[in-house]
């Protein structure tokens, strides 16, 4: 059977059966390994996520390689991000045409993203099994032995590589001991998101407004916006509680009138925000990408974009190894060197932008005002901020 010249179940046992973790399997379509997905999310649990996700250009190219992009339905468009803060002055408008790009991202529903994810896995290539957990893991030889629970069923499976994709998956104590031996960094803040309406048309324009709180983005979402404001989770509870027209005059005042009056909103959620970074991203047959490796903060909207890069660096990695040496020591730290500075790069970007913009100081107020008028005035300072954020720190 496939896997077999390793004396493995599977050459590549992914954890974690979303975005991050379905794009790997996809990649490696074509291959000739024995690719098993484990999905611990209930199709039911996915399909309650409220969060919109703003796909880089990068992310766009990744998702048309994977032959998803053109069922991704609706994609709207960014063409021109609007920055400035509240209670200051200094803004910046970066515009998609100025970077030469179609558009400076694409706006759509994570639950349409994972859904199409969830139908490409299910072709019959892999063993997809959802409901499934990792409870277990060691190493054994050429090869990781992990414990495979489905509806309190255990069973047995053996691996030449364990990808773990899954933000929230700890196979074991050990496992757990390391995720907490990294950095972690409690932003004190709870996003809120939600679907509004406004007077105004998006014209496809995003707007990121820093408040004292924390970060306020409406992302343009077909005829409506996609709001994510970061605030205190105090707050966060109020507003998701408050009746519909108190949630708009918040809204109002936090926002401003530049899309004129907000009309209307739906579909409030919430979530809690904190910087998580593994220590490493490979230990013995082992290697985490997307979530598992680094949580961010949802400023600049970098998350997803960096998992999909992580998932799509480590699918070239596989395809160039020998099938014998899947999991092997040297293919996990030339995954791990490629990965270096683009991942260092996000994680401190957004964690930088987090800190620096939710503060109410005045000095730090007037200095990110400079910042602000400065970037305004140097257009090659946007567009190496553009590419950045469109292709990473490799674009």
């Amino acid at each position: 059977m496939p896997g077999a010249e390793t004396g493995s179940d599977y050459d590549v046992l992914i954890a974690g059966g979303g975005p991050t973790g379905g794009a790997l399997a996809l990649a490696l379509r074509g291959t000739g390994l024995r690719i098993a997905v484990l999905e611990m999310r209930t199709r039911e649990t996915a399909a309650d996520d409220p969060r919109p996700l703003a796909l880089s250009h990068s992310s766009r190219r990744i998702l048309e390689r994977l032959d998803l992009w053109r069922c991704l339905e609706p994609v709207t468009p960014i063409t021109r991000i609007h920055v400035s803060q509240r209670g200051g002055f200094g803004r910046v408008e970066l515009d998609a045409a100025a970077a030469r790009l179609p558009a400076l991202g694409y706006v759509v529903d994570y639950t349409q993203l994972a859904a199409l994810v969830t139908a490409a896995l299910q072709d019959g290539r892999f063993d997809f099994l959802p409901g499934t957990a990792v409870t277990r893991r060691g190493i054994e030889g050429d090869a990781v032995a992990v414990e495979l629970e489905t509806a309190g069923f255990a069973r047995p499976a053996r691996a030449g590589l364990l990808v773990v994709a899954d933000g929230g998956m700890h196979p074991d104590r050990s496992e757990a001991n390391e995720a907490r031996a990294g950095r972690t960094v409690d932003y004190g803040q709870t996003a809120v998101t939600a679907r509004v309406t406004a007077a105004e048309p998006h014209a496809h324009v995003a707007y990121e407004r820093f408040t004292p709180e924390g970060p306020l983005a409406l992302l343009p979402s077909g005829s409506q916006l996609a709001l994510v404001w970061s605030t205190t989770p105090e707050r966060a509870r109020g507003l998701c509680a408050a009746p519909d027209a108190e949630f708009l005059g918040e809204l109002q005042q936090a926002f401003g009138h530049r899309l004129g009056r907000f009309t209307a909103v739906e579909r409030r959620g919430m979530f809690p925000l904190a910087l998580r970074v593994s220590p490493g991203t490979a230990g013995p047959r082992t290697v985490r990408i997307g979530n598992a490796a680094q949580t961010l903060h949802p400023v600049a909207g970098q998350g997803l974009n960096l998992g999909l890069r992580d998932a799509w660096e480590l699918a070239g990695e596989i395809r160039r190894s020998p099938r014998s040496r899947i999991g092997a020591p040297e293919l996990l730290a030339r995954y791990a060197a490629r990965r270096r500075l683009d991942r260092a790069g996000g994680i401190w970007f957004t964690h930088g932008l987090a800190r620096i913009f939710s503060s109410d100081d005045a000095p730090l107020r007037f200095a990110r005002g400079l910042g602000l008028a400065a970037l305004a005035a140097l257009p090659p300072a946007q567009d190496f901020l553009v590419r950045r954020m469109s292709f990473g720190a490799r674009g």
